[in-house]
């Protein structure tokens, strides 16, 4: 077995290596609308390619569509075949309005201990840490006996369909290992003045809802003799606003929060007060306590109208939609339906683009998790509780092939992990998470892989 605090000084020693890596990959602007051609990942993918192979580690680049690449990278082991996947994706989310950025979103600006930028922390912070273990794996000659797959793939921000889900399709042989390590997860809460982590072992569903309103169309200086579709739209998106959720306890974090000095039991009738008293001390945790109790319908886009002297007949609305496991697309229909009732000229369809799922919580793969953060930190009285992501990741596409997928980025605890303004203004990563993030994968890779 490599000598593991030898290894945890070179990560060290690379940290301006290691900087350099995440501000090379935040200044590609890899930016993904959802509407093609968008994307640009392949450029991520060349930089990572030409990165790997000044250490002699081959990698190759498959193209879902032009500019659409998704890369993968393997260090080899004795057995032939490969035990454990890192994960990650290149493309990032748009930038609504650059001028309220402290910093241009896409010069990773290294400031306050961060690195600032559009995907510093969503998801180019942790590639960035998974390069680097497979570089000092390389560089130190470990030898392995199961081998280790590195897969960035594209799309991740619009449904994954020229990325992990299209590997999963057509190339499932690429990403064939029992485990993988994803984003998604991997959350360290300071309460009850214990450190807990959080381990993504599954998600939420995610739906896309269009409800599109009709109305009538007339000339806008006699509004009357048409029905105008906006406020149609005004009172769907009252009703929305209003939307009272049905309360559920049944996810796996619920039986956990005694761990958090938690006494009452939670339910549906005692959920909220819980929430309540803890957002003051804790906002993050109360905030995900929130989002896995409930199912979330939330307004995003808005689109219609034809001229400025028109009464609109049409107006589409579109809807971000978040289930619990149980919750069904029968569900949703059941609760759009009752959201929408007696609102006239109204109909939607649903496209279905993540379906719950989920992944054992006692694995080797999490004892190895466990032990390795405990090692990188030198804390042997750190707390794990299993939970479902409210987001939804890659990892939905490898769950189905059989492996058992973690969210885990391997964040410092000293980080506030509200900093990193994910998919808004000023995002950014602390430097501290990307050095432990780079120990933890590389302490990961030399127990789960045999490393000699």
């Amino acid at each position: 077995m490599p000598n593991l605090d030898d290894l945890f000084s070179q990560v060290d020693a690379a940290r301006d290596d290691i900087l350099a890596l995440e501000q090379a990959l935040v200044r590609i602007p890899s930016v993904n609308t959802g509407f093609m051609p968008t994307g640009d990942e392949t450029p991520v993918c060349e930089y990572v390619r030409d990165w790997l192979a000044e250490d002699g580690i081959s990698s190759e680049i498959l193209e879902a569509a032009p500019n659409r690449g998704n890369i993968i990278a393997r260090l080899e082991g004795r057995s032939g075949k490969a035990g454990l996947m890192f994960m990650s994706h290149t493309d990032v989310v748009p930038v609504e309005d650059e001028s309220k950025w402290r910093f241009p979103p896409f010069s990773a600006t290294i400031a306050d201990d961060r690195v600032f930028g559009r995907g510093s922390s969503d998801c180019k912070g942790l590639l960035t840490a998974q390069l680097m273990a497979m570089r000092l794996l390389k560089r130190n000659g470990i030898q392995l006996e199961d081998g280790l797959i590195l897969a960035s793939g594209a799309d991740e921000e619009h449904g994954g369909r020229y990325g992990f889900g299209w590997l999963a399709e057509n190339h499932p042989e690429k990403l064939a290992a029992p485990f993988a390590v994803n984003e998604g997860g991997g959350t360290p809460i300071q309460a009850a003045g214990a450190l807990t982590y959080v381990l993504g072992v599954g998600e939420k569903g995610r739906l896309q809802v269009e409800i599109d309103v009709k109305g009538t169309s007339s000339h806008a200086s006699v509004p009357w003799q048409g029905t105008n579709a906006l406020y149609r739209v005004s009172q769907a998106l009252g009703r929305i606003e209003q939307f009272d959720p049905e309360l559920d306890t049944s996810t796996s974090l619920f039986d956990h929060l005694s761990t958090f000095a938690i006494e009452d039991k939670p339910s549906p009738g005692n959920i909220n007060q819980i929430i309540e008293e803890i957002e003051p001390v804790n906002p993050r945790f109360a905030s995900m306590l929130r989002a896995l109790s409930r199912m979330t319908l939330t307004p995003t886009m808005i689109r219609g109208g034809i001229k400025s002297n028109s009464v609109p007949e049409s107006i589409r609305l579109t809807c971000d939609v978040r289930t619990l496991p149980h919750q069904d697309e029968e569900y949703v229909r059941q609760q759009l339906d009752e959201v929408l009732a007696g609102i006239p000229g109204v109909e939607y369809e649903i496209d279905y683009m993540a379906v719950p799922n989920s992944s054992p919580f006692e694995t080797e793969l999490s004892r190895s998790i466990q032990t390795a953060t405990a090692r990188v930190l030198k804390r042997d009285n750190i707390q794990w509780v299993p939970a479902i992501s409210n987001g939804f990741t890659d990892s939905r596409f490898t769950r189905p092939l059989g492996i058992v997928t973690y969210g885990f980025s391997g964040s410092h605890p000293d980080d506030d992990p509200m900093l990193n303004r994910t998919h808004g203004t000023d995002e950014s990563v602390g430097i501290k998470s990307l050095i432990s993030g780079a120990k933890i994968m590389l302490a990961l890779a030399c127990d789960m892989l045999g490393a000699k």
